[in-house]
């Protein structure tokens, strides 16, 4: 680790983060939303945050899922995924008056690397009421219930191309369909359409990824993620893709705590319909901090292993399916030896997020920086 980026993870641990955890975890997440939100709109502060990015960012580069990556820690979808609207009128209505609808889209980028946008629904979310982030220092976790909060498909993609020059030349789009949807035919309708949304304001993401899964919403859809289901959707939207002119790569993100052969049918579905990479995993629902009765997602520590059993049965079924999907793995990264954990077994790439709560906003150089002074030879 240089010397630049060993004085931030000191000062962040000794003097930042205790600092930042005198408020709750939401306090800190509204104020993070508020300080992205100001920083997009400064040449300054993204000037200062590539500055950074760059002298800390060991490259380690990567191919996965399609994708030439920089190196092989991302930052996940769920941090930049934008505003709640009541309706797509009043997203797009913002959009045209020039807001930030999507707090992060250039700043985080700028800071910390490669990210995926999202998930974006179909139809604007406003997510669910009250407190809906928590940590728990103990475990190095977080567990929230935002619920997809997100302006839609529709606006999302307006935003972006109202800002493409602006745009990182590495990102992806993450699409999920409106919790509550049961009916297979509305699914692949809404899927549909939101990725039209995006092809057809021709914003050019490195990768789509559908999200199967996501248990901090009223509908935990675990049970959902079938390979019939998977492949009428990946399939779908493949063609989609394709008959844009656009080979886009198509990225599927699934839940952990599936049967083995689940994500054995995921493997074959995958292969099957043209799917590069799985990410593995979304959150782990669980009992929420305030109310046993309501589930909310639990990433960091705590769902370490379940990801890691998850990546572990993917990477065996792509083993003995002879697949090339790739694997991401994603959850309870947040230093080097975790992030070993899942390249030892064979994951190509990760992703973050409770890592920047607990590592700070260079986490993804931190963790990449520990990852490759571990593999260096004594």
């Amino acid at each position: 680790m240089n010397l630049l980026l060993s004085a931030y993870d000191r000062a962040y641990q000794k003097a930042a983060r205790p600092l930042l955890f005198k408020r709750s975890a939401y306090d800190s997440h509204l104020a993070l939303m508020n300080w992205l939100e100001r920083a997009d709109s400064s040449r300054m502060l993204i000037g200062l945050c590539r500055i950074m990015r760059r002298a800390t960012m060991i490259p380690d580069p990567v191919t996965v899922g399609g994708v030439a990556l920089p190196n092989r820690v991302m930052i996940a979808a769920g941090l930049v995924k934008g505003f709640g609207f009541d309706d797509e009128g009043m997203a797009q209505t913002a959009v045209e008056r020039g807001e930030n609808i999507i707090p992060g889209w250039r700043s985080m980028p700028a800071l910390a690397g490669v990210v995926e946008f999202g998930s974006f629904t179909r139809w604007p979310r406003t997510g669910n009421p009250g407190t809906v982030v928590w940590r728990e220092v103990k475990t190095r976790s977080t567990q929230n219930r935002i619920g997809l909060k997100n302006p839609g498909a529709k606006a999302a993609a307006a935003f972006f191309a109202s800002h493409k020059s602006d745009l990182p030349p590495i990102f992806g789009i993450n699409i999920a369909v409106s919790p509550g949807v049961t009916e297979r035919a509305q699914e692949k309708a809404e899927a549909l359409e939101s990725f039209s949304a995006f092809l057809e304001a021709a914003v050019q993401p490195s990768w789509f990824t559908l999200n199967l899964s996501c248990p901090n919403t009223e509908d935990d859809p675990r049970g959902h993620q079938t390979a019939e289901k998977a492949a009428e959707l990946s399939g779908a939207l493949v063609k989609l893709i394709a008959s844009c002119g656009k080979s886009t790569p198509l990225w599927l993100k699934v839940s952990p705590c599936l049967s083995e052969a689940q994500y054995a049918a995921l493997i074959e579905a995958a292969s099957e319909h043209g799917v590069k990479a799985i990410i593995a995993t979304n959150t782990l629902g669980q009992p929420s901090p305030d109310d046993p009765a309501i589930t909310a997602g639990v990433g960091g520590g705590r769902l370490h292993i379940p990801a890691l059993e998850a990546c572990a049965s993917l990477l065996k079924a792509k083993e003995a399916q002879s697949s090339t999907v790739d694997i991401v793995a994603c959850g309870g990264i947040l230093d080097g030896a975790s992030l070993s954990d899942f390249t030892n077994i064979g994951a190509s790439a990760s992703q973050i997020w409770s890592a920047l709560v607990y590592r700070g906003p260079l986490a993804a150089a931190v963790i990449a920086s520990e990852h490759l002074q571990a593999k260096q030879p004594l």
